[in-house]
């Protein structure tokens, strides 16, 4: 095969397979209103019972959704949440404020392998399951405690629970130094919710992968 003829097959095959974009499938069982938001995606109110598919491009790196709650805006799409605002914007442009539960997502990474988890690091505000929905992948991820009720007092936050990090900010809790390990507080978190990241350097456990062009549920209350 000549070289411009093999050029053209592997640009055909990537635009076949290199650009399919993910599904997500986000929605709210939660017995009230919430307002989701992802980056990619950007946002929307879902009440009870609500969904909002998005298409997340091949490739995607840093992606995250999440609920906020306590959100109030105008016609124009600004103005503020209790849990998760991200800027005071309605569509989303940029990560959430803490306490919020993450989906956060890469796609098509080392080996095409999508990697995908739910993290506590930026603390709890509403229980979330995040599952693949295709491509013969089917172990999800789930953290459905009571973590908001049994907050520990010095983690309370308006609307939901912080991590450690976020109220002290040293590098036992934050992992700044790159070399730390799992608290008491962080402890709190995992034995709740032991899928999830309870602390930064929390991988063993927390991360899971799915073949790239799999598509997702996040459901909001599961």
């Amino acid at each position: 095969m000549s070289l411009s003829k093999l050029l053209f097959f592997t640009l055909a095959v990537c635009l076949t397979a290199c650009s399919h974009a993910a599904r997500f499938d986000i929605k709210n069982q939660c017995q009230y209103t919430v307002w989701a938001a992802a980056v990619p995606g950007g946002g929307r109110q879902l009440n009870s019972g609500e969904s909002w598919a998005i298409d997340v491009a091949a490739g995607t790196k840093g992606a995250r959704i999440w609920a906020r709650t306590g959100c109030s805006f105008d016609g124009s799409g600004r103005g503020h949440c209790q849990t998760g605002d991200c800027g005071g914007l309605l569509q989303c442009q940029a990560y959430g404020a803490a306490p919020n539960t993450l989906a956060e997502f890469g796609l098509n990474g080392f080996n095409n392998l999508d990697f995908f988890d739910i993290s506590l690091v930026d603390g709890f505000n509403v229980p979330m399951d995040f599952s693949p929905t295709s491509n013969g992948c089917t172990k999800g991820i789930r953290c459905s405690a009571d973590i908001n009720g049994k907050c520990p007092n010095e983690l309370k936050a308006p609307g939901g629970c912080n991590n450690p990090c976020t109220v002290y900010k040293t590098d036992n809790y934050c992992c700044n130094s790159g070399n730390c390990g799992p608290t008491p507080l962080s402890k709190f978190f995992k034995d709740r919710c032991p899928q999830a990241y309870s602390y930064p350097k929390d991988d063993a456990t927390s991360t899971f992968t799915c073949p790239g062009g799999t598509n997702y549920r996040v459901l909001f209350c599961p």
